[in-house]
């Protein structure tokens, strides 16, 4: 492995698995810091995803950790146990203090929205959005996530930001989390 290589694999490494920030990374919480159960099987994408869909949880919303790892650990049961799916279904989640936690993590196929997993990430906002506004915090921590994944080489630059009501008969991400999908996107500045 090439220098190049060797870098982007250590600055991948830090963001997303020790918790560090790496440049405009946000600081991401690690599966095992959670207590997520380990996955039944993973496969990689064979390119940096095309198209990040943003979902919400739609249950109750997390601040701190101790609530936040109770619920992520809920929605991982819920999609490993109800759903027979091998994990967690998101790549990410982010909880309305802002706070942001590895799912499946980059670069691997994700559960979230089904014909669309292959090319794509799903960024899951904890709680439910029909009703509730997402706080500044949240929403600013997506698009820091969203940049990084640019930067790392895990989404691609021209990327596409949807919600996922727009690939599936849904109302997800919620009436008003949807409306703020404009200020999440990089692509429009």
């Amino acid at each position: 492995m090439d220098s190049k290589n060797q870098a982007k694999e250590k600055v991948e490494t830090t963001a997303s698995h020790n918790a560090e920030p790496a440049g405009m990374c946000p600081m991401v919480v690690s599966r095992e810091r959670w207590g997520a159960t380990a996955p039944l099987s993973r496969h990689r994408l064979t390119d940096a995803a095309k198209k990040a869909v943003i979902h919400h949880t739609a249950l109750w919303p997390c601040a701190g950790p101790r609530q936040c790892f109770l619920q992520l650990q809920h929605i991982q049961k819920l999609h490993m146990v109800h759903r027979s799916w091998d994990d967690i279904g998101y790549n990410f989640l982010v909880g309305e203090d802002g706070s942001v936690f590895e799912g499946r993590g980059w670069g691997v196929v994700g559960a979230h929205t089904k014909g669309n997993n292959h090319d794509s990430i799903g960024i899951a906002f904890i709680g439910d959005f029909n009703n509730q506004v997402p706080t500044s915090a949240a929403l600013s921590a997506a698009r820091q996530l969203l940049q990084c994944g640019v930067d790392l080489g895990h989404l691609h630059p021209k990327y596409t930001l949807l919600g996922h009501r727009d690939l599936a008969d849904t109302e997800c991400p919620g009436k008003l989390l949807y409306t703020q999908l404009q200020f999440l996107n990089q692509n429009k500045f």
